[in-house]
C-alpha cells in the first residue's frame, strides 16, 4: 500500500475558479459578501478533471491512496473576508467531497478551512472543520499560518487567543493540519517558490520555540516540501535550540510534527531520508502541482516523488515502506477505518 499524503484538485473544471474570481469583484466593488451561489458542477465534469491527471499518474507510479484537499494556492485566504471565505471553502470541500465519493478506494478528503486575514480561526472556521469531518469523513485539514498573503501580520502558531480553539477541536476531534500557505499578495514571494517554503520554515521554528506541545501533547502536524529549510539547517535548528536552552528537537517538535517528501530531486530526497527520523517523514508528490515538467537531467518528471524514495540508499526497504504508508496511518488515525487501510 503507497499513500500519498498531499494531493490537490488542481484540475478541477474552469467555472470553479471564475465564481471566486467573480465573488472577489464584486467583494471589492462593494465591501460585502454577494449572494450568489457557488456554479452547478456535474459528476462528469469532476471525472473530467481527475480520470486523465491525479488518478491516470498515480496508476501509472503505483500509488494507492491520496490524501486529498482543494487548490492551494487557490484558498485565497488574503481575499476577501469571511463571510466569502466561507463560502468559497464549503463550495470546494463538497467538490472533494465529490471526488472522494466518485473515487472512493483512491482518495479521501482534508478540507479548506476558511481562514480570513485579520480574523481569528474561531467559530465559524471550527464549524466548517467539524462539517468535514463528521459528515464527509475527512481525516484532517490544511491550516495556513498566513492568512494574510505574505505579509505575516497575523499573531504566529503560538498565540493562544487566537489559534488554541482550533486547536482544541483538532484534538478532539482527533485530525492533523498540514501546514499549508496559500497565495502571496507581496511581490517579494514568488507564491510556490518562495511562500510556499517561507510557510514552513517559519511554522517549524514557530514549533519549536513554543509551548504549543506541552499544552497539546496529541496535536500533529505534517509540514509539506520536505520541511521547507528545516531538514537542509538542521544543525542551524538543533544549535539554535541549545542556545534558547530548549530541549533537543527529538523531545520539542518530533513527536508531533512530521515532514513530507515533496522535494523535486534525489540529491534533497537523500538528505530528507538521512537527516530526519524515519517515523516522521510521510510520501507524497502533490500531483498534480506546482511543478509539473520533465527533469532533463533524468527524463523523468521531477514530481515523481516515488523514484527518488525507491532509489534512495538513505533508508532500507522496511523504512520505505514505513514511510509510504504505516506512518500516514499513524499520524491520520482516521484514516485507519478506511476499507482499503484496515488491514494495513
Amino acid at each position: 500500500m503507497i499513500i500519498d499524503c498531499h494531493g490537490h484538485f488542481t484540475t478541477a473544471p474552469a467555472q470553479v475558479a471564475k465564481f471566486r474570481t467573480e465573488q472577489i469583484a464584486a467583494f471589492q466593488r462593494t465591501g460585502i459578501a454577494p449572494p450568489a451561489a457557488p456554479p452547478a458542477v456535474t459528476d462528469d465534469e469532476i471525472r473530467a478533471g481527475i480520470d486523465q491527471n491525479q488518478l491516470r499518474i498515480m496508476r501509472e507510479r503505483g500509488i494507492d491512496m491520496t490524501i486529498f484537499s482543494t487548490k492551494a494556492v487557490a484558498m485565497d485566504h488574503h481575499m476577501g473576508n469571511e463571510d466569502t471565505n466561507v463560502t468559497w471553502a464549503r463550495f470546494n470541500n463538497e467538490l472533494i467531497h465529490r471526488v472522494c465519493k466518485l473515487y472512493p478506494d483512491h482518495f479521501v478528503g482534508v478540507c479548506q478551512l476558511p481562514q480570513a486575514r485579520g480574523v481569528a480561526p474561531g467559530a465559524r472556521v471550527i464549524a466548517e472543520l467539524e462539517r468535514c469531518v463528521n459528515e464527509f469523513g475527512f481525516i484532517g485539514a490544511n491550516l495556513n499560518p498566513d492568512p494574510t498573503g505574505g505579509h505575516w501580520s497575523d499573531p504566529p502558531l503560538w498565540d493562544k487567543k487566537w489559534w488554541y480553539p482550533l486547536y482544541e477541536k483538532m484534538v478532539e476531534l482527533d485530525v492533523p493540519a498540514m501546514i499549508h500557505v496559500s497565495g502571496s499578495c507581496n511581490p517579494h514571494f514568488n507564491a510556490v517558490a518562495t511562500h510556499y517554503i517561507n510557510g514552513d520554515t517559519t511554522a517549524f521554528v514557530q514549533f519549536m520555540t513554543s509551548d504549543i506541545f506541552k499544552d497539546f501533547p496529541t496535536l500533529k502536524f505534517i509540514i509539506p516540501h520536505g520541511g521547507g529549510a528545516a531538514p537542509y539547517h538542521w544543525g542551524r535548528y538543533r544549535g539554535i535550540a541549545q542556545d534558547m536552552g530548549l530541549p533537543p528537537l527529538e523531545e520539542k517538535v518530533l513527536k508531533n510534527v512530521f515532514f513530507d517528501t515533496c522535494v523535486y530531486h534525489q540529491p534533497g530526497i537523500d538528505l530528507l531520508l538521512r537527516v530526519l527520523p524515519t517515523k516522521n517523514i510521510l510520501f507524497a508528490s502533490e500531483t498534480v502541482g506546482a511543478v509539473q515538467g520533465i527533469d532533463p537531467l533524468t527524463n523523468f518528471y521531477y514530481d515523481d516523488t516515488k523514484r527518488y524514495i525507491d532509489a534512495s540508499p538513505s533508508a532500507d526497504t522496511q523504512q520505505k515502506q514505513q514511510m509510504f504508508a504505516r506512518n500516514a496511518l499513524g499520524v491520520y488515525p482516521r484514516l485507519r477505518a478506511h476499507p482499503r487501510c484496515q488491514n494495513c
